[in-house]
């Protein structure tokens, strides 16, 4: 069997509350919904999802940091951590492969101090305000970008 590259998904903040945590803003489905997306599309595309959620920042520096060398790309929802976390953007620009920033809600058009993203600044692309089904453009792109690589 060929080997399948990796995907690292990364949840950030309060993405375990998914469903429950303002539905108004985030809809109903739950991280497990996002999880059972993100397998169902990296078996379609024909990649390895290695899916993560954490609150620390400390937590996931060092699941992108581990990465390197071993994941063909990486998802992240930085959630809380977008707009505060230069130490995640350090970790992000130590990765060599392709990252992609996905957020649930249009961060646009919520509130101004969430306009700014320190992820991006590290990322190779971003979707936001497409529900959790930004989750599985981001897979389906990263796994075009690993059979190029």
């Amino acid at each position: 069997m060929p080997h399948r590259p990796t995907i690292l998904v990364i949840n950030g903040p309060n993405l375990d509350m998914l469903g429950t945590r303002q539905p108004e803003i985030y809809g109903h489905d739950t991280l497990s919904d996002v999880e059972r997306l993100c397998r169902h599309t990296g078996d379609e595309c024909g990649v390895t999802i290695d899916f993560r959620q954490s609150d620390s920042e400390a937590e996931i520096m060092a699941w992108i940091k581990k990465a390197r060398g071993s994941a063909a790309g990486i998802l992240i929802n930085p959630a809380g951590f977008t707009s505060t976390s230069i130490a995640i953007l350090d970790a992000l620009l130590i990765f060599d492969g392709p990252i992609i920033e996905v957020h649930i809600s249009p961060l646009f058009r919520r509130d101004e101090f969430r306009h700014l993203s320190y992820v991006s600044k590290a990322a190779t692309a971003k979707i936001e305000g497409f529900g959790i089904g930004g989750y599985g453009f981001a897979i389906t792109r990263l796994a075009e970008l690993a059979r190029k690589a």
